[in-house]
């Protein structure tokens, strides 16, 4: 690859690295990733999200707890993107702290994930997380994770 070039974190790498699946895969695209350290992920929200067709009918909210949902899952990219045994790993909540809503996330959005590592040891990571949509803050939270075998 030219020195130019942007990686390919697609969809397509998401899910070689992450076992969820629609409709619960909920990051879409990294856009930077420094191992160990931080990444920045978007999720396009959509009108055809199942979830939204019960919150709130007829005024469509993205439910916050799909924002830490996502926040998290793009802590996991971070995690194992480079663990050599990726595949026999699961990465699971261990905790949840100080998790905030700033403002609905509706249909049309593009959510921008930004987490940044805190802590990080063999099988436990903490991990502190921010979705922004259009540079405004959404939600926050600070998550704390084991890793596992599946």
């Amino acid at each position: 690859m030219a020195s130019d070039e942007q990686p390919k974190w697609d969809v397509q790498w998401i899910m070689s690295i992450l076992p969820h699946r629609y409709p619960l895969l909920l990051v879409d695209r990294v856009l930077e990733l420094e191992p160990r350290k931080r990444i920045v992920a978007i999720k396009n929200v959509s009108i055809n999200e199942p979830q939204l067709v019960g919150h709130f009918p007829g005024h469509p909210v993205f439910p916050g707890v799909l924002l830490v949902e996502g926040m998290a899952q793009a802590g996991g990219l971070l995690l194992l993107h480079e663990h050599p045994d990726r595949e026999r790993k699961l990465v699971y909540f261990t905790s949840i702290e100080g998790a905030k809503f700033r403002r609905p996330v509706v249909p049309g959005d593009q959510l921008r994930y930004e987490v940044e590592v805190l802590r990080l040891r063999s099988a436990y990571c903490k991990i502190s997380g921010r979705a922004l949509v259009d540079g405004q803050l959404a939600a926050e939270a600070v998550m704390s994770s084991a890793m596992v075998a599946r």
